[in-house]
């Protein structure tokens, strides 16, 4: 099973959704929140060259936000992904 990290705020819909399919999956993953902590925002934005919430990354692979995470699903393309 491949290594799932979110990036993620706790009011955020978007983070809440992909979180959801995660977890719908099956799919273990870290999440690291980044609610009142300007430091950990700033090290997800450097790593993802954005800022906003949710942050996913597969293995080494920045998947995106959750808009991308769901395309990954629609396309057939996430399970492959999660199966590493």
């Amino acid at each position: 099973m491949a290594k799932v990290i979110i990036y993620s705020s706790d009011w955020c819909p978007f983070c809440i959704r992909a979180k959801a399919l995660l977890s719908k999956k099956g799919v273990a993953f870290e999440e690291i929140r980044v609610d009142g902590k300007p430091d950990v925002r700033a090290q997800m934005a450097a790593k993802a060259k954005r800022t906003s919430v949710p942050q996913i990354w597969i293995d080494e692979l920045h998947v995106g936000g959750c808009d991308e995470l769901f395309a990954l699903e629609r396309a057939g393309q996430l399970d492959p992904l999660l199966a590493v």
